[in-house]
């Protein structure tokens, strides 16, 4: 293996002009129209070529061929890939049909660092996806036109969390890769890094080209070799991840061979040390990638996200990576405008270029917006907690702030527990108190309904979404806190549709006003809460209404920011700029319907509360965007 060389940095223009364009990998080829005669989902070629004009091809070959077309309809480049599907794999064609639906799922996944499928189709012969165009070039070939054939320390780091982003989201949705190699990886001319070809590599093995799994010898893992026994998960994505990061530090990789049975015998004998190869290697960086090396998926990390946590904590700065990646792949590009399009080689240390898709925070931090949301968690948690406890009168003062900062903790590194302590210590101090005051027959319909009521929101999205559950806690705290529900839900509001795709933006949100409504009640009854208790909380159908109507502001105000998330690029910010009227608006007409008595009479302190009600939730959602940006991580209802 070659060792690590300096690069030499060419002169670049100081025009400072940010490109936006996105798009797949472009590599100079001469024009051929392969899409000429063939059939797109029981659509004629003529049809076809109506609205996708081919333009050039990228690579051809007996997986099938890559075209760039222009969209006609919108005016934008795409990237076409056909692979065929007759072959002499002899796979029957309702297992083809059973890939096609599996290939279809996966394609379907939409992330900043997953390319994005426009459409996926196929007939008889040929599957085809639509994506969109990546203007820069894959990591292959950026490793092979770079001086030494291999990346900078910032530069890996950048890669390894674009593509742990990627892969943690698609595991997520019960998604493997199966395939990740330095091909597959695509970095553009803003230094942007995005994975594709997910489900493709079953597609491709049921074409014929590979085997019964897919993948490429030099990166599948032994239990992704053995077609017969073997049995993948995560594990093997990991493997193959942390293959492409030490091609990219050691310039080779650990375990190319040209049979699978020869791969196998490398991986069994070990990778080289990468410390052997590179002087001053981070020891963090090294153990994490032997361990994600090792043949036996059990010494491996169980997940993307531990690996990458691990492999990151000494090896560069994500964000100088990007700049350089950026920078690198300018000087690598043929494009004559490539000079006007990159950023000047010399930065002030205290100037920090922010990317709007990411926010003023997120920019200087990668996990600016994580972080945030897990601290609004622990600070939920804790204060909620805090008040259960105080009115339970369990401990004095001191015992109560440190039982409180230490339920917060846990809330703030997992979300999803703080909302089931809230949930269950409320139905404890609850049922207890109704039990001692009213009866067990007023309690137990109560505390059934209840825990049947919060159960089923748990299992469905506080369990799976964390930022589902620090919403919850937050409205229920501040309702708390305040004395009024609906004078929170706005806050809650905003939080749930910046975090949250639309359904569970509006089940976290509505949740969260009903408990808070509930629990203010009990708190203010010393924990009491009977079936009259309940009655005379919940009895106005005007106030039912303002709950569901903050629901559904939640989900439209979600909605609108997928869609300036989606036209952001474009140069829209309408989207935007209607989410923040909607939020605002509309917490200030459900707090006015929750007090429609007080609004009635024109009490000044109820107009003026709805008034600061509906501003205060339009700043937090723009807040949101300045600080945190618009790029969003698309959930399953996000895509129905």
């Amino acid at each position: 293996m070659p060792p690590r060389m300096a690069r030499p940095r060419a002169r670049r223009s100081q025009t400072n002009f940010k490109r936006t364009r996105v798009g797949h990998a472009a590599f100079p080829a001469t024009y051929r129209p392969v899409l000429a005669g063939r059939s797109f989902g029981g659509t004629s070629s003529r049809e076809l070529l109506k609205r996708y004009q081919p333009l050039e091809t990228l690579a051809t070959g007996g997986f099938g061929s890559i075209e760039i077309c222009r969209d006609t309809h919108l005016r934008r480049r795409v990237a076409i890939k056909r692979i065929p599907l007759i072959n002499g794999a002899g796979m029957p064609a309702s297992d083809i049909m059973d890939v096609l639906r599996e290939a279809h799922t996966a394609a379907m996944l939409q992330h900043p660092n997953i390319v994005q499928v426009i459409d996926f189709t196929h007939d008889t012969a040929y599957a085809y996806l639509v994506m969109e165009y990546v203007d820069g070039m894959s990591l292959a070939d950026f490793l092979h036109r770079v001086d030494g054939h291999s990346l900078t320390f910032d530069e890996a780091a950048a890669i390894a969390d674009a593509l742990g982003q990627a892969l943690t989201f698609a595991h997520s949705n019960g998604v493997l890769h199966l395939d990740i190699k330095p091909a597959n990886v695509l970095i553009d001319h803003s230094g942007n890094v995005k994975l594709t070809d997910f489900g493709m590599a079953r597609l491709s093995s049921a074409g014929g080209f590979g085997g019964s799994r897919g993948g490429t010898i030099g990166y599948m893992p032994p239990e992704q070799l053995d077609i017969e026994t073997g049995t993948v998960d995560e594990r093997a994505d990991v493997f193959a991840l942390a293959c492409v990061i030490y091609e990219g530090l050691c310039g080779s990789a650990p375990f190319m061979a040209a049979t699978p049975a020869d791969s196998l015998d490398r991986i069994i004998g070990g990778a080289t040390y990468p410390s052997e190869l590179i002087p001053h290697f981070p020891p963090g960086a090294e153990a994490a990638l032997m361990s994600a090396l090792s043949p036996m998926p059990q010494d491996r990390p169980s997940s993307i996200e531990a690996f990458c946590d691990q492999l990151l904590a000494g090896l560069g700065s994500v964000r100088e990576g990007r700049r350089s990646l950026e920078q690198m792949v300018g000087e690598l590009s043929n494009d004559e405008c490539a000079a006007d399009d990159i950023e000047p080689s010399s930065y002030e240390d205290d100037t920090v270029e922010v990317d709007p898709a990411l926010g003023w925070a997120g920019t200087r931090w990668g996990r600016a917006r994580n972080y945030t949301m897990r601290g609004i968690s622990a600070l939920s948690c804790g204060a909620f907690s805090f008040l259960l406890m105080q009115t339970a009168g369990v401990a004095t003062l001191p015992g109560l702030v440190v039982a409180a900062v230490a339920i917060g903790a846990a809330a703030g590194l997992a979300p999803q527990i703080g909302s089931a302590i809230s949930a269950v210590g409320f139905l404890v101090l609850m049922a207890n108190a109704t039990m001692q005051a009213q009866g067990i027959l007023s309690m137990l319909p109560v505390a059934v309904i209840f825990a049947a009521a919060m159960s089923g929101w748990w299992i469905a999205w506080g369990r799976t979404e964390a930022a589902a559950s620090a919403t919850l806690t937050c409205a229920l705290a501040l309702g708390c806190l305040t004395g009024d529900a609906l004078l929170a839900a706005g806050a809650a509001t905003s939080i749930a549709a910046f975090w949250l795709g639309p359904a569970s933006a509006a089940a976290a949100t509505g949740m969260g006003a009903l408990f808070a409504r509930l629990a203010a009640a009990a708190l203010s009854a010393g924990g009491v809460l009977g079936l009259s208790n309940v009655v005379a909380a919940l009895g106005d159908a005007l106030l039912l209404a303002a709950i569901v109507l903050v629901a559904a502001i939640a989900a439209a105000t979600s909605l609108l920011l997928n869609a300036h998330a989606k036209r952001a690029e474009q140069g829209s910010n309408l989207a935007a700029i209607v989410a923040i009227a909607v939020a605002g608006i509309g917490s200030a007409v459900s707090f006015c319907l929750a007090h429609h008595m007080e609004i009635a009479s024109l009490a000044g302190p109820v107009v003026a509360k709805a008034a600061v009600t509906g501003i205060l939730s339009s700043i937090i959602v723009g807040i949101c965007l300045y600080l945190l940006g618009y790029q969003r991580t698309y959930t399953e209802s996000d895509l129905s």
